[in-house]
């Protein structure tokens, strides 16, 4: 019979409740460690080490320092947001038209430098969508937003490719910002670098900082700081920002429409920062003398030259030794020590004018020569302006002016973040307490990064516990997890016929219908999986970590399991709706209450913890969750999915989440045949650039993750291993 679809009322929390941060003691001092290895380490811990307790401290210390800073604003969303926006628009205008009239040489510079920031665009909204969060109707708004930025899970339709492609346009080229010599390319200054740790550090603590993800998200973009230098068209139409925010505010409490107005008020107060670096380092590169671009290219490289200048001398110095004092940047070095090292190499031998008009210097830059490869063309271009010069005879006292442009303003956020010292962060291991306590640590990692060792020792023991299904898995009743040797033809072979043989075809419609009171008790025992749908992807993808064609095809499932931003399609919706005409209208599962709520059985928690521990580690276990996708898609489809339709219409109960499955998890083109293609398309990447041989240890680790969800699915199959196993060890007793 038709069922009416179940209404339920939005959720549009703006903020999640206030709660400690805890961490493992000691990791303060991982911390202070990272913060006095300089801004580098700090830019690289944020971008790279997100599965780790020291970078989710890291970043409330820098949060801290930012937020701290920011003056009290007056007004109310959205209307102060645009005076504040229209007044920070009206003072750059002049200095972003003097920057994008620059000569080009020194327009890319200045987008180079500018390239560390605009290329992080978005990534505070990797990570907003998270258990913890959805389904809040400005999560969804936001996603709507992240998925568009993401370019629906094409890397090449993204707004970060259409930006790097502009500053290639333009001179400015970028290698990937998780290149290991993004900031080197990039020219960073200290203070680029510090101020990009505001948005990586809303990037790993989206959670707790929900009406600051607002506010920097509406700031930066209605600002477009980044579209103006490049004259691209902004990535999210303004109407779109302007209408998020409008919504957001009719939906706030005072206190967290506060907090978007401060942040709004710090990420405009970041990017007059950043737009007055730029000026200053357009004015230091225009009145920068021919000596002093040379010394920079000198400094540079001299720490890097090593030993491969043993038997070079200078007068009567090895050039090794002359070369140890200089630092890697082009203030590492003492500007009177490169100033005398230069007058001394300009009238070197090295620099003499040959016959043909060349020098040894230059002629060893050049293919076949002992430094061709070692600067770059802009570099080589320096070199060879300065040594025409000499060869004209012209003998300027030198005077090395060093680029301390931000300078200033970098110590300043430096000892912010060694200060930093915020009133929320408790120190502490205790264990979770049970698995229902471990469930919501788990749900509220941003708060309990200490629970990060336990999630990992847990999803490893599954994972080496389900191989047993290796030799056994065949006999599974929905799956099989059997161990095979891969290649692309027997991978489908297996999903086709687990999908026909173990899910589809066993299908025959109930001859009698359970009591309601059965059908609501299975129902309960897949709930709690069903309120974390999606999330085992909900960190994959993020920035940084989109190089592989695997990556945007798992962000399109998890986009799709989010309904791409429509709240009406969310799956949690579709689960909140079947819940609610069960009569179950849970809290959520963040809260306290959940964890006291006894709707859902104690023993079906396993199975959730499972998903939510992997779910952290996308870059640990990335091998794990291509597996894990492919069988808990798989599993959407067939028999069980079409017993539970029947059942919920039969007593009248909205099937919308059953069917949402049925439809999308088909092995035609939906979620399980875009599950075996993502792993297809894995491995052949792993082919092509690791070979043959890597292929089959991923393999393993791909299919073991299959078998984890295989083993908390097939529990009657185990348990005859078991007793099998069992009986077994008893008669070797006998016989022995």
């Amino acid at each position: 019979m038709a069922v009416e679809p179940t209404l339920v009322p939005d959720d549009t929390t703006t903020s999640l409740p206030r709660r400690p941060f805890h961490f493992t003691p000691g990791t303060d001092g991982a911390v202070d460690a990272i913060i006095a290895a300089g801004p580098r380490e700090m830019f690289r811990t944020l971008l790279q080490e997100r599965e780790s307790e020291a970078t989710l401290l890291l970043a409330r210390r820098v949060l801290h320092a930012f937020l701290g800073h920011a003056h009290e604003q007056v007004g109310d969303l959205p209307g102060a947001v645009s005076e504040l926006i229209d007044r920070a628009r009206a003072d750059l205008a002049s200095a972003l038209e003097s920057l994008s009239a620059a000569e080009p040489g020194i327009r890319a510079d200045l987008l180079r430098q500018r390239g560390v920031i605009a290329l992080l665009d978005g990534c505070w909204l990797d990570a907003v969508s998270q258990p913890a969060t959805q389904p809040a109707v400005v999560v969804n708004r936001l996603f709507a937003h992240h998925f568009d930025l993401a370019g629906g899970g094409d890397p090449l339709a993204s707004a970060q490719h259409h930006r790097a492609r502009a500053l290639e346009d333009a001179g400015a080229a970028l290698p990937d910002v998780a290149a290991a010599d993004f900031l080197d390319r990039a020219g960073a200054r200290p203070a680029t670098i510090l101020l990009a740790c505001l948005p990586l550090s809303l990037a790993v603590l989206p959670g707790n900082f929900l009406p600051e993800v607002v506010g920097l998200h509406h700031a930066f973009h209605r600002l477009g700081v980044d579209d103006r230098l490049l004259g691209t068209p902004p990535p999210i139409p303004a109407g779109d920002l302007d209408d998020l925010l409008a919504e957001y505010a009719a939906q706030a409490s005072p206190e967290d429409r506060e907090r978007v107005l401060a942040a709004v008020a710090v990420t405009l107060s970041c990017e007059r920062e950043h737009v007055r670096l730029l000026t200053e380092l357009a004015e230091f590169r225009r009145t920068q003398t021919l000596e002093s671009r040379v010394a920079e290219v000198i400094s540079r490289h001299a720490p890097l030259a090593g030993r491969q200048h043993g038997g070079v001398s200078l007068g009567d110095r090895h050039l090794v030794d002359v070369f140890a004092g200089f630092g890697r940047a082009a203030g590492g070095a003492e500007p009177d020590a490169l100033a005398a090292f230069l007058t001394e190499f300009r009238d070197s031998p090295y620099l003499a004018e040959r016959d043909d008009g060349d020098c040894w210097f230059l002629a060893a830059t050049r293919f076949g020569g002992p430094m061709f490869g070692i600067f770059d063309e802009a570099e080589a271009e320096v070199l060879a302006d300065w040594v025409a010069t000499v060869h004209k005879g012209d003998r300027p006292s030198i005077t090395v002016r060093l680029n301390t442009v931000g300078d200033e303003l970098a110590a300043r956020w430096s000892a912010a973040f060694a200060e930093a010292a915020p009133g929320d962060v408790v120190f502490d291991d205790s264990p979770p307490a049970d698995e229902r306590d471990l469930f919501h640590r788990l749900v509220n990692i941003e708060n309990h990064a200490n629970t990060l060792p336990v999630a990992i020792e847990r999803a490893e023991r599954c994972f080496a516990d389900a191989q047993v299904l290796f030799e056994h898995g065949a006999g599974g009743r929905y799956t099989d997890a059997s161990f095979f040797e891969y290649d692309a033809d027997a991978l489908y072979a297996r999903a086709e016929k687990i999908y026909w043989e173990k899910l589809v075809d066993p299908y025959e419609p109930l001859s009698e219908v359970p009591d309601v009171e059965e059908v609501l008790f299975r129902q309960s025992t897949y709930q709690l999986t069903y309120l974390i749908d999606g999330a085992w992807l909900h960190r994959v993808g993020r920035l940084g970590r989109r190089e592989r064609e695997s990556d945007g095809m798992l962000f399109r499932i998890h986009a799709d399991e989010m309904g791409n931003g429509d709240l009406r399609k969310n799956h949690l919706t579709l689960t909140r709706r079947a819940m609610v005409s069960q009569g179950r209208d849970l809290p959520h599962i963040r809260t306290e209450e959940f964890a006291d709520q006894d709707e859902l059985p104690d023993d079906m928690y396993g199975f959730a913890l499972q998903q939510l521990s992997m779910c952290l580690f996308p870059d640990r276990f990335y091998n794990e969750i291509l597996g894990y996708n492919l069988a808990i898609e798989m599993f959407g489809s067939g028999e069980m999915r079409l017993h539970e339709i029947q059942k919920l219409r039969h007593h009248g109960f909205d099937d919308c989440y059953e069917q949402a499955h049925l439809t999308i998890d088909n092995f035609s083109a939906g979620h399980a045949k875009q599950a075996a293609d993502i792993i297809v398309a894995y491995l052949d990447r792993v082919r092509r650039t690791s070979g043959e041989a890597v292929v089959a240890g991923e393999w393993h680790r791909i299919w073991r993750g299959y078998a984890s969800f295989a083993y908390f699915l097939e529990q009657p199959l185990l348990r005859d291993v078991a007793v099998a196993g069992s009986t077994e060890d008893d008669s070797a007793e006998l016989v022995l």
